[in-house]
Formats: structure tokens, C-alpha cells, sequence
């Protein structure tokens, strides 16, 4: 008999059995396309022109199409930069400490989670690629033996710690996605009616048989990817602070900013996880395993990291004042009530303020204000990487120097065209691939859904459309 929690929801509802997993998310890959997901598309195909007009520009007139001057040096392109390196942190965090510390509710969202984090870094590497205005010769940051002499790389700089960080956080989530992916592509396979679909997904499923064997070797390369991403999580972002905090620009310089932007970084992932899966369940009809549990969960997160993020600013002005640099205080008070005042409190506003309405469980379970908080902190998220950019550059020591910064069109177009670069990717994502896996999901079905235990394992046993080979391990 089974035991039922008096105290947790189920995570699977609707008295899903193994067949209605494998059906409701075949489903989307395999029926036509959706009309909501059509009109999705095309538009984010719009932004994904506005990208490509508006890197022509920059590569071909140079970087002076942005509104970069001889005081602000950085700002849009490493704003961005920083943004989407941060929202790229969830999903490897779902993935990979979740699974380690066997938290079952990230089964029905990893997938999709980790598929952010794989777009996200795409969109990220691209500002400083072209930043260096001469993006041909990005390979220049590689450390490989040349014939340019005595032409190296520094390995004194952290925009050179960048290079590894990223793309071996590139690389370690990339393989975790598609290993995970192997099984669900099997099911899609032997499910497909059409040569072409059928030969793409043999070849995607790299002639997964479903066999103990394989299902145990899939179960410790998962385990060794996760603690392979889990100390990545935590230094991807770390490294990248250090662009800032190795300087010696007031506002900068500080300590505390590697753990606070791990702490904004997974605040802004779980954001954008939210949204991102507030449409997907709606759109594909996946309200039965991305329940109000989920985002529940997801919202406490926020809850905590938001909170870590608040104390982190607090943090930076009691520092300024207490280090006794005049430098130092003028650059944050310079923050809160200089000329960029209204960034600065857009951040705190949406940072700090905001999530603090997750406390009331109504509204943590309150699909709409969830998706509206969600899109108010990666708001916040990115004017914090503005505000802590711009405005420490803009009032230099000489006054002679003071500028302020105004983004031109393409600064916005380059932006903005991200977006559209994102979902795009996403979209195909979600109608080409499984966006819920499968094969975990079902791994939970017997202890976290409204079935009992015994009517799921005669359903399974019964149920002559599911695929054999995907679901040994469950029975």
C-alpha cells in the first residue's frame, strides 16, 4: 500500500498514467503547429531581424553605432552580457543541485530550464564577441600555440577567466540537456510515422535501447554531470563579477560582489524559468505536471535569493561609508540621487520590494501576479547590472570627464534582438523536442501523483501504446 503525504500536493495531477505522460508530450512534438505557437514564432522571428539589421550595422560601421563614450566605455553590451549569463543560471541549477539533493519537484521543469540556460549563454557570448569590434579575430582569447610570436593571452585578466568559465559552463550544460534528452528522443522515435522524423530522432536517440544496462549508465553520467555543473554554477558567475571587482573604479571594487551576483544570477533565472513555463504549460496543455506546487516552490526560491540580494545592497553602502573613501560613498550616493537616480530605484523597486509578495501563499500560487513579479525582477535584474555599470563610470575622479550615457537604436536593436534570438530558440525547442522529461516524470508518477500505487502499476502493465523500451526502470 502506498503512503500518502497528508502534507505535499501531488506534482502530477489529473490521474496521469504512463501512457498519458508518453501521449500529452508526444503530442506537441508530433501534431501540427500550434496557432498560438505560430503567431509566437513569427514574432519573435521580428526580433530576430532586428538582431541580425542591427549586428550588420556594428560589424560594418564598427562600434561606434553605440552610444559608448570616452567616460562610459561599457554599458549596454556588458549589461546585456552580464543579464543573460545570469538567467542562464537557473537551469543548471535545477538540473544539477536539485538532482543531487533528490528534490522531485524539478522533474517536470528541468528540461525545459536547462534549454534556457543553453539560449542564454548563446545570447550572452555574443556582446562581448562584439564588443572587441574586430570580432574576426575572437580567437585571438584563446590560449593556443600561434605564429604570432610572442603574442599570448593574459592570463592576469578576468575577461580572459570569462573564456573558460562560460564555455565550459556552455559545454557541461550542453552535454547534461542532451544526455538527459536521449531517452525522451528513443520514445519520439519509435512513436514517429514519418521516414524523415523517424531517422532524425534514431539518430538523435544514438540507438538507445532502454536495457538495464543503458538506464544505469544513464543514471551515473547524470549523477557526474550534476556534480561536474554544481561548483560551475557557483563560479561561472563569480568570475564574472570579477570583471568588476578586480578593478579599481569606486562602486566596483568590493568583495561581497561574487556571492551577491550568484545570489541576483539565480534570482533572475528562476524569474525567467517562470515565465517561460507559465506560457509552455499553457500553450502545449501541461498544466497536469507543471502544477501550482512548481511554481510555489520556484517562488520561494526568489523569496530567498531576492532577500539575499536586498541584504547585498545594504551591504554596499554600509561598506562605502564605512571604509572612510570619499570616492567610495560618492559613487553610491551618486547611485541613489544622482542623474541614473530613477535606475537606481527601478532596481530596488523591482529587486527588493517586489518579491517580498511572495510571503502570502496566495500569491505564490497565483499564476498571473507570479508571471507579473516574474517579468518585474528581470526588469530590476537588469537595471542593477546598468546602475552598478554605468553609473560607476559615468562620474569619473575629474569632473572634466563626467558624461552621461544615452543607448542609440542600435544599442536597442541589438537588445531587443536578443529577445528575439531567445525565443525563437525556444520555440523550436518546444515544438521539435520533448519540453517535459518524460522519463523522469515517471520515475516520480508512483509517489507524487493522484494515482495510487497500485492502479498506476496495473495501468502500466497494461497500457500496450507505451514504449517498452523507456520505461524498464519504472516497473
Amino acid at each position: 500500500m502506498q503512503h500518502v503525504s497528508p502534507i505535499r500536493e501531488p506534482l502530477v495531477t489529473g490521474g496521469k498514467t504512463y501512457h498519458d505522460i508518453t501521449e500529452d508530450v508526444c503530442r506537441q512534438v508530433e501534431a501540427g503547429p500550434n496557432p498560438r505557437w505560430a503567431a509566437g514564432l513569427a514574432l519573435s522571428l521580428v526580433g530576430l531581424a532586428i538582431f541580425i539589421y542591427s549586428v550588420y550595422r556594428t560589424l560594418w560601421f564598427g562600434i561606434g553605432e553605440w552610444g559608448l563614450n570616452r567616460t562610459v566605455g561599457w554599458a549596454w553590451d556588458i549589461t546585456n552580457f552580464v543579464w543573460w549569463v545570469g538567467i542562464g543560471h537557473a537551469g543548471t541549477l535545477i538540473s544539477a543541485i536539485l538532482l543531487l539533493f533528490r528534490q522531485k519537484w524539478r522533474t517536470s521543469i528541468n528540461r525545459a530550464a536547462e534549454a534556457m540556460t543553453i539560449f542564454a549563454v548563446i545570447c550572452a557570448a555574443m556582446f562581448p564577441v562584439l564588443h572587441m569590434g574586430r570580432p574576426w579575430l575572437a580567437y585571438w582569447v584563446l590560449p593556443f600555440p600561434n605564429t604570432f610570436g610572442s603574442l599570448w593571452v593574459n592570463f592576469n585578466s578576468p575577461l580572459l577567466w570569462d573564456v573558460f568559465a562560460i564555455s565550459t559552463y556552455f559545454s557541461v550544460s550542453l552535454v547534461f540537456w542532451y544526455i538527459g534528452l536521449i531517452p525522451d528522443f528513443a520514445t519520439i522515435r519509435d512513436r514517429a510515422t514519418g521516414p524523415i522524423a523517424r531517422r532524425a530522432y534514431a539518430v538523435l536517440s544514438m540507438g538507445w535501447t532502454g536495457s538495464a544496462k543503458a538506464w544505469s549508465r544513464y543514471e551515473t553520467v547524470s549523477l557526474i554531470l550534476a556534480g561536474l555543473a554544481t561548483p560551475l554554477v557557483l563560479s561561472v558567475h563569480t568570475i564574472v563579477s570579477m570583471d568588476f571587482a578586480t578593478s579599481v573604479i569606486p562602486g566596483w571594487h568590493t568583495t561581497i560582489f561574487p556571492p551577491y551576483f550568484v545570489a541576483g544570477a539565480i534570482f533572475s533565472g528562476f524569474a525567467m524559468v517562470l515565465t517561460l513555463m507559465i506560457i509552455t504549460r499553457k500553450l502545449f496543455h501541461l498544466e497536469d505536471y507543471i502544477t501550482l506546487e512548481h511554481v510555489e516552490s520556484m517562488n520561494k526560491v526568489i523569496i530567498l535569493t531576492g532577500s539575499i540580494v536586498g541584504v547585498a545592497y545594504t551591504t554596499e553602502f554600509f561598506i562605502a561609508w564605512y571604509s572612510g573613501v570619499e570616492y567610495e560613498q560618492y559613487a553610491f550616493i551618486n547611485r541613489a540621487t544622482g542623474p541614473y537616480w530613477w535606475a537606481y530605484w527601478s532596481m530596488m523597486t523591482c529587486n527588493v520590494i517586489t518579491p517580498q509578495l511572495f510571503w502570502f501563499r496566495r500569491i505564490r500560487r497565483s499564476l498571473v501576479l507570479t508571471f507579473i513579479i516574474s517579468i518585474f525582477v528581470n526588469i530590476g535584474m537588469w537595471f542593477e547590472r546598468f546602475v552598478i555599470i554605468v553609473t560607476s563610470l559615468h562620474r569619473d575622479y575629474l569632473p572634466s570627464s563626467w558624461a552621461m550615457f544615452s543607448p542609440t537604436i542600435i544599442d536597442v536593436g541589438i537588445y531587443v534582438g536578443t529577445i528575439g534570438l531567445f525565443f525563437t530558440l525556444f520555440l523550436l525547442f518546444c515544438k521539435f523536442f520533448p519540453v517535459v522529461n518524460m522519463a523522469e516524470v515517471k520515475a516520480i508518477l508512483k509517489s507524487s501523483s493522484e494515482v495510487t500505487h497500485t492502479h498506476a502499476k496495473t495501468m502500466h502493465a497494461t497500457d500496450k501504446g507505451l514504449n517498452t523500451n523507456t520505461d524498464h526502470r519504472h516497473e
